[in-house]
């Protein structure tokens, strides 16, 4: 996928990073490490009804906090893992990381109650922050800009194909051992990553650029951080957009199951739409640096609202089931490729001036936008009341307020360059 999807033109565009590796392997690297948090969310989706059945029959909709839990440990845990990658390198903080990722894993299998699964998955969330956002910051140390966008979309592209197949491969290990042994598979893919890395990657914050780790300095840092408004509105915009998408997942195999009875067909659906949102990943790459991150992120914003209205009018008064079920599905893939086309352009777009303090910035911006959308997502997720409409309503909100934000933002550049 990764030799295959991208061209000659496009890995010339990014310079060899100061590695042993080849572009093509940088990114599948940089995809498979970022790609835990994909992984660890999306193959979990066909466990919900096992899950719910298993440990808490009586309220079926708290299965859906297997998902929120871990993104809400994951947030709490990008707080700082960026100053500690600032001040001890990126390298030893994602290896850490993943060392107590497999812990969680682990203690989620054994968990015998929901209010222990759901206390692992936030250990193993408190991992994930490590690769989730160190990852960011080695692209950071290598690229900026548009050129940091593009190489992002690349990164996202490749890592598109984990959400594609986790799905897949998390029904099949239920069918042939059982839900948990899916936290087996955690445990594996994280060790393998990072073998991976620690063999291949060279360091890439260089000791004489190491900043100790300071209470003063992380306060400076914070203290810049919030000064800034473009960048402010920028880390909400991308709380908005993470909330879109956590509630989407974390209610998906429901409406799937409960609303059109499809649950068995779940899997392949998504695995289809994730290919969808790999080829909006490798058209914002290309469309980046034409356009601009400000306008793809605006116009796929504003797509949104219309998309998620016209969701709302057909829930309000449903067509034929066929039709019903056909259109949920295109919303679902609007949601996915509106993912392609913002994540990482907004990413971008607010560590555009941070250069300089790399690490916090990615975990500041990292750590707010998720639990601004773990904030989001978790009401509006537990409103499932057996059909989209509540999903639908929530996303149309948070679209309508990230669009304004984000013609804010503009207006804000415009009157800076005036």
């Amino acid at each position: 996928m990764a030799a295959g999807g991208l061209s000659h033109a496009m890995l010339a565009a990014i310079a060899m990073p100061p590695s042993r590796l080849h572009p093509v392997e940088f990114i599948a690297l940089m995809a498979m490490i970022f790609a835990t948090v994909a992984f660890s969310v999306d193959a979990m989706l066909p466990a919900m009804p096992e899950i719910a059945a298993t440990l808490s029959p009586e309220a079926p909709n708290l299965a859906q906090l297997v998902v929120t839990a871990f993104v809400l440990g994951m947030g709490l845990g990008t707080f700082v893992t960026g100053p500690l990658s600032d001040s001890y390198g990126r390298k030893p903080v994602i290896l850490a990381g993943a060392g107590l990722y497999i812990v969680g894993a682990a203690l989620a299998w054994a968990a015998p109650t929901i209010e222990l699964l759901l206390a692992a998955r936030l250990v193993q969330g408190l991992g994930a922050a490590g690769p989730r956002v160190v990852t960011l910051a080695i692209i950071r140390d290598l690229y900026s800009g548009e050129r940091m966008a593009r190489t992002m979309s690349f990164v996202l592209m490749v890592f598109a194909v984990v959400p594609a197949l986790a799905p897949l491969l998390g029904a099949g290990i239920i069918a042939v051992a059982g839900w948990r042994e899916i936290f087996a598979a955690f445990i594996a893919f994280a060790a393998v990553s990072s073998l991976w890395m620690l063999l291949r990657l060279r360091e890439t914050l260089p000791r004489d650029r190491r900043l100790p780790f300071r209470r003063e300095s992380f306060a400076r840092a914070l203290s810049e951080i919030a000064g800034n408004p473009r960048v402010r509105l920028a880390i909400l915009v991308q709380g908005l957009c993470f909330g879109m998408l956590f509630t989407m997942l974390s209610t998906v195999q429901q409406v799937y199951d409960l609303t059109f009875g499809r649950a068995d067909s779940f899997p392949y659906w998504f695995a289809a739409i994730a290919v969808v949102a790999a080829g909006a990943n490798l058209a914002n790459a290309a469309a980046v640096m034409r356009l601009g991150m400000r306008r793809l992120i605006t116009g796929a914003l504003a797509a949104q609202v219309v998309l998620s209205g016209t969701m709302i009018l057909l829930d309000l008064f449903p067509p034929a089931e066929p039709v019903f079920f056909g259109a949920f599905v295109i919303w679902q893939a609007s949601i996915l490729v509106q993912t392609a086309l913002t994540l990482g352009n907004v990413n971008a777009l607010a560590m555009e001036p941070l250069g300089h303090i790399a690490g916090v910035a990615s975990s500041v911006i990292g750590a707010v936008a998720t639990v601004v959308a773990v904030t989001l997502a978790v009401p509006t997720g537990l409103l499932f009341d057996g059909t989209p409409l509540p999903i639908a309503a929530g996303i149309f909100v948070m679209a309508s307020v990230a669009l304004g934000l984000m013609v804010r933002i503009r207006t804000l550049e415009a009157r800076m360059c005036a």
